[in-house]
């Protein structure tokens, strides 16, 4: 049994995860930077590549269920005996 979830991630999920969290920080930055050089072109541009990192999350958590029903679907649980009343 594999000791963590990352470990037993596809290598998809693991580039769509770093993806998201590199979009989101880059967003933030610009963000930051736009609202204090007063720029609310480059804070705009920073919504954007947020959403941008948001969408890429919401992707990531896509294929990660995807991956999990697969998962399922190859190891079914064992089944458990019947209960006593």
């Amino acid at each position: 049994m594999i000791s963590t979830p990352w470990e037993a991630a596809s290598p998809l999920y693991k580039k769509l995860v770093v993806a998201s969290m590199a979009l989101s920080a880059v967003g933030i930055v610009l963000a930051v930077v736009g609202s204090s050089t007063d720029r609310p072109t480059l804070m705009y541009t920073a919504v954007g590549i947020i959403l941008a990192g948001l969408l890429t999350h919401i992707a990531g958590l896509m294929v990660r269920g995807r991956d999990v029903r697969a998962y399922r679907k190859d190891n079914p649980p064992a089944p458990q005996p019947p209960r006593r009343k």
